[in-house]
């Protein structure tokens, strides 16, 4: 019948993901009931929300259970099914977890199913949560404007690559990346196209944003949190926004993080600042993979894939969002 590996929270992680937090466990392989099928993971997106699923705390969805598998977006192929609506051999996107089968269909998870002849990475990346965050964060939430003097910080990760060439790309009048080291510096400017790069982890980041944004920010994009959002707020131009999508610069830390002392800035520079999550604009994934999807076609747009390999690699694939080892999306493979 065989087996079916998966890894699941061991201990709740204090500070960075080590090998006490998840336990790789083995079980028979499920068997599909009527209206259900069998899929196997081929693709794991890491995602820096994850770390925060594996804390004891509320957020838009319930923390992981010690005992479970650990929760994760992925790519799956139908390999046995029982269910006109997964035909053996498609492939599906969902939250599949970190294992290597599972149960999609009636009263089990729920798999979308991929395009014929789309390529599984750009599936998990552009036209996944990654692509759908950038888009809907810049567009709805920033609600980016011609001419506008952008900043986004985690430059060359998933989402800021992305965030970048898109406001590029929507006619933004200036693109600011931040990234840490001179290669990912060279990465965002070259590859991506932006108009300049911050090193933050060799130059000093207000003083430079004095110099590249004179003017001030219209539309500040975090990726990052902490001291960067401070030195943002800073800069904040009048009417300034600032969309908060993720603050991976507090997700291991093991006490309270301090809260920007900037923030009173958005009072004198009537600005404002919002977080959301990708989730609240479900309904509109459409629009904004055909919109994304375009934009690739007309050489306007890039993707990029760190891949590792296997599900053991998961948890340190994980660590790399919070070390500065990757340059966009990181997947595993199984």
């Amino acid at each position: 019948m065989g087996k079916n590996r998966k890894l699941v929270l061991a201990k709740r992680p204090v500070g960075p993901v080590g090998p006490e937090t998840v336990s790789l466990t083995e079980e028979e392989r499920p068997t599909p009931g009527e209206g259900e099928a069998l899929a196997r993971v081929r693709y794991l997106s890491i995602d820096p929300t994850i770390r925060t699923w594996m804390n004891d705390l509320p957020g838009y969805l319930p923390p992981i259970g010690i005992g479970e598998v650990v929760r994760s977006a992925g790519i799956a192929e139908i390999v046995e099914s029982r269910s006109d609506r997964y035909p053996v051999g498609s492939l599906g996107f969902g939250l599949v977890g970190w294992q290597e089968y599972l149960l999609c269909g009636e009263g089990a998870a729920e798999l979308q199913l991929l395009a014929s002849g789309l390529d599984p990475l750009l599936a998990v990346n552009l036209f996944g949560v990654t692509g759908m965050t950038a888009y809907f964060g810049l567009l709805e939430v920033g609600a980016l404007a011609p001419g506008d003097l952008v900043v986004v910080s985690g430059a060359a990760g998933a989402t800021g690559s992305t965030v970048g060439q898109l406001a590029r790309a929507k006619g933004a009048g200036r693109v600011i990346g931040i990234a840490g080291g001179p290669e990912k510096c060279a990465f965002v400017t070259g590859e991506l196209g932006l108009d300049a790069c911050i090193d933050y982890k060799s130059e000093p980041v207000e003083k430079r944003l004095a110099e590249e944004a004179p003017g001030g920010i219209d539309l500040y994009f975090d990726n990052v949190g902490g001291p960067l959002l401070d030195a943002a707020l800073a800069h904040l131009a009048l009417r300034g926004r600032v969309v908060l999508c993720g603050a991976i610069a507090s997700y291991n830390a093991t006490s309270r993080p301090a809260g920007p002392a900037n923030y009173s800035n958005l009072i004198s520079r009537r600005g404002r600042m919002e977080g959301f999550i990708v989730l609240d604009y479900a309904a509109r994934y459409e629009e904004a993979a055909l919109a994304l999807a375009g934009l690739l076609g007309e050489g306007r747009l890039k993707h990029f894939e760190h891949v590792v390999h296997g599900l053991e690699s998961a948890p340190s694939a994980l660590n790399l969002l919070f070390e500065g080892g990757n340059t966009g999306k990181v997947v595993v493979a199984l």
